[in-house]
C-alpha cells in the first residue's frame, strides 16, 4: 500500500470512527451503508474504504457479518471501551511479543480447520507481497502496512471474534518493532525462512505444527530485537 493510499484509509477511518462516536450519526448496532453508497458519501474508492474498515474492525468499533454487511458493535462489546489505549498505557514491546505468544499461535492453529480456500490463498499472496517487499527496502510504511495485512488476515481466519479484538495489539507490535531500526538483514533473513513455513504449514492444514512454527517466529523476533 503506497503512502497516500495508506493516509487516505486513515482518514476515511478517523471520519468514520467521529460518525461512530457521535451514536446520532451510527448508532450502537446498526448496519453500515452497503460499500457503493458509504464510497460516495465518503468521497473513497472502494479499496480504501475496505481498508478503513479494516482499521476499525481491529479497533472493536465495527463487525463484518459475513453475507449481512458491516454492523456498528454495541458498546458491551467493545473491547477498547475497557482497556486503555497503548497511548495511555505505554506499554513495552515485550510486552506486546508476550501477549502475542499466549494467542497467535493458537489463532494460527484454528485458521489451519476454519480458514476458507480463498482465504489462505489471500494469506499466500500477502506473504509473498511481503517477501518481495523485503528484498527492495526493510524500513518503510509499505511493508509495515503489508506484514500487518499479513498478520491480521491469519488471525482473521481463525473465524474467532475475540481474536479480531488482538488485532491492535498485534499492528502496535509491528510498528515498534520497525522503529528499532537495526539488523534489518537478520530481520528480513528470519522472517522470510519462517513467513514461507506458515504458508506451507497453512496449505496443508496442519494446525499442530502451524502453531509450533508460530511460536518459534515470535520468539525469534524476541532474541533479533534483543528483548530476552
Amino acid at each position: 500500500m503506497s503512502q497516500n493510499r495508506s493516509n487516505l484509509a486513515q482518514r476515511t477511518a478517523d471520519t468514520l470512527r467521529r460518525g461512530i462516536t457521535n451514536t446520532e450519526t451510527y448508532a450502537p448496532g446498526s448496519k453500515l451503508p452497503n460499500e457503493n453508497e458509504l464510497s460516495l458519501e465518503l468521497g473513497v474508492s472502494r479499496t480504501t474504504l475496505r481498508e478503513a474498515i479494516r482499521i476499525l474492525v481491529a479497533e472493536g468499533l465495527l463487525q463484518v457479518k459475513r453475507g449481512k454487511g458491516t454492523y456498528v458493535t454495541q458498546r458491551k462489546d467493545r473491547l477498547s471501551d475497557a482497556l486503555p489505549s497503548f497511548d495511555e498505557q505505554k506499554v513495552a514491546l515485550k510486552d506486546l511479543y508476550e501477549a502475542r505468544l499466549i494467542i497467535e499461535p493458537a489463532a494460527a492453529a484454528l485458521a489451519c480447520e476454519r480458514a476458507t480456500d480463498q482465504e489462505i490463498e489471500e494469506i499466500v499472496r500477502l506473504v509473498k507481497a511481503t517477501q518481495e517487499q523485503f528484498t527492495h527496502d526493510f524500513n518503510n510504511e509499505e511493508i509495515i502496512q503489508r506484514e500487518i495485512a499479513f498478520h491480521d488476515a491469519l488471525i482473521r481466519a481463525s473465524h474467532n471474534q475475540f481474536f479480531d479484538h488482538f488485532l491492535p495489539v498485534v499492528n502496535e507490535t509491528i510498528q515498534k518493532t520497525f522503529e528499532l531500526e537495526y539488523k534489518w538483514d537478520a530481520v528480513a533473513e528470519g522472517a522470510y525462512n519462517d513467513n514461507f513455513m506458515i504458508i506451507d504449514f497453512l496449505r496443508k492444514r496442519d494446525a499442530e505444527a502451524l502453531k509450533s512454527v508460530m511460536t518459534i517466529h515470535l520468539h525469534r523476533a524476541l532474541w533479533t530485537e534483543q528483548l530476552i
